[in-house]
């Protein structure tokens, strides 16, 4: 049974239907032409999926989709929007996916693999005496799309009390700098880079540090599983970089309430953290926990486009709403 194969969570790279699964594939590439989904080999697998009875049956519906990053497959996504995609994010201003390709209702989004060691309970209390730094950030100042409100963010908060904003470096150096600054402080301050996610959220949660997200267009992992209000801020772009906003925002956030923060932090740390074998409420648990959720609508959508004639109603998704294109004022 579909919900059967779903419980035993078995590979990720997978189809399921009420049969045997008759299709599996994992679509990875190691080089760029096939990394966009451009080179001949990744067409050479689109046709072989296209032409599996497994997706013929359901037009794709039922197969699961590994895209987690935004330029994966962009010459091919248009054929397989049908599947589920398991995506880092997903930007609806259009400029890393077209309209009709991605939603929440059919997909998935997926926590990005921590940066920073896990501050286990012996390392949040230890570090509790030592988070001096109110608001933290180590990372790439200068992004393009909507993580220009970093660069807004650097010349608003430079040189503030209590504040430490520092250009990201690559290797076992800069993964120490950040995991220490982390360690010390009280928020991490989580902004959107190219995209609207950011591995900053996930390096903050897993290192006791309050994330306060500035990024208008996230969406967020296991939402229909977790509340993240219980462990980050949400601050708009447009308050952040009012003068003098955000912290005088920070500093009002009660001590009970930073305690209550940190203490979720703790316990929600292991949905963030990947493992093998997978462990129970671990990511990949949540994500099969996710999809199990989607199945109804899943049959739905195969049923229902097995018995349309010609003149069917089509059925409208957000293929055919407007799309939320954001713009510069």
């Amino acid at each position: 049974m579909l919900s059967g194969f779903i419980i035993k969570r078995m590979q990720i790279c997978s189809t399921f239907h009420s049969s045997q699964p008759l299709a599996s594939f994992c679509w990875r590439n190691n080089n760029a032409s096939n990394f966009t989904g451009c080179g001949r080999r990744s067409k050479e697998v689109l046709k072989w999926v296209k032409d599996q009875p497994a997706w013929q049956r359901s037009e794709g519906r039922d197969h699961i989709l590994p895209v987690h990053h935004p330029w994966s497959f962009k010459s091919v996504r248009r054929f397989m929007k049908n599947a589920i995609w398991l995506l880092p994010d997903m930007d609806s201003t259009g400029n890393w996916y077209k309209p009709g390709e991605v939603w929440l209702e059919k997909d998935l989004i997926l926590p990005y693999v921590p940066n920073v060691e896990v501050c286990d309970g012996q390392c949040l209390q230890k570090s509790e005496h030592h988070r001096k730094t109110l608001l933290f950030f180590r990372g790439r100042l200068k992004r393009n799309a909507g993580g220009k409100i970093r660069w807004k963010l650097v010349e608003e908060l430079r040189g503030a009390e209590g504040v430490v904003i520092e250009e990201g470096t690559a290797g076992d150096k800069g993964k120490a700098a950040a995991q220490d600054g982390m360690r010390r402080s009280i928020f991490c301050l989580s902004p959107a880079g190219d995209t609207p996610s950011s591995a900053r959220l996930f390096d903050a949660i897993v290192s006791g540090c309050i994330p306060v997200i500035v990024s208008d267009e996230l969406e967020l992992p296991f939402e229909g599983l977790l509340d993240y209000r219980k462990i980050a801020l949400f601050v708009s772009s447009d308050d952040a970089v009012k003068p003098g906003w955000l912290l005088a925002f920070l500093k009002s956030v009660e001590s009970s309430k930073i305690k209550e923060m940190r203490e979720n932090l703790g316990r929600h740390s292991k949905h963030f953290l990947y493992s093998s074998p997978a462990q129970l409420l671990g990511p990949e648990d949540f994500t099969w926990r996710m999809i199990a959720g989607k199945v109804v609508n899943i049959k739905m959508h195969i049923r229902r486009s097995q018995r349309m004639v010609k003149n069917s109603r089509a059925l409208c998704t957000c293929e055919c709403q407007t799309v939320n294109i954001t713009t510069n004022l």
